[in-house]
């Protein structure tokens, strides 16, 4: 048995605490996202949001900070591996892993801007 297995069930949470905390720690960018992400749902709550406007801004936000997430463990498994080397190729992967980050913020910046267009012109 490795010692991953031996962990249990709850040991997989705190790796996962662990590795949260590692990329909030390690990365601006996610710490821009939730902080944009607070404001975000601060505003929907003084505009009286309805529970299915809560969900799709819970999804949209979800959407991005997983992106983020993924993208600095792309990021640092290829450092990891090719120990810091410029390489053509992780330049690619790691542009297009950031390019899934730009995307995932364009759709949720999209979604914002319905449902809250929807609260401030149509009332």
């Amino acid at each position: 048995m490795s010692k991953f297995k031996a962990q249990g069930f709850f040991g997989t949470f705190k790796n996962a605490r662990k590795g949260f905390r590692l990329v909030v720690r390690s990365e601006m960018n996610i710490r821009v996202h939730l902080i944009i992400a607070v404001l975000v749902l601060i505003s929907a709550y003084l505009m009286n949001f309805s529970a299915l406007e809560y969900c799709t801004l819970i999804f949209a936000i979800a959407f991005v900070i997983i992106s983020e997430m993924l993208n600095t463990a792309i990021e640092f498994a290829l450092d990891s591996i090719y120990h810091n080397r410029y390489s053509r190729m992780v330049g690619m992967a790691k542009d297009i892993s950031a390019g899934a980050v730009m995307f995932a913020s364009f759709v949720s910046l999209l979604v914002g801007v319905i449902l809250f267009g929807k609260h401030i012109f149509i009332g």
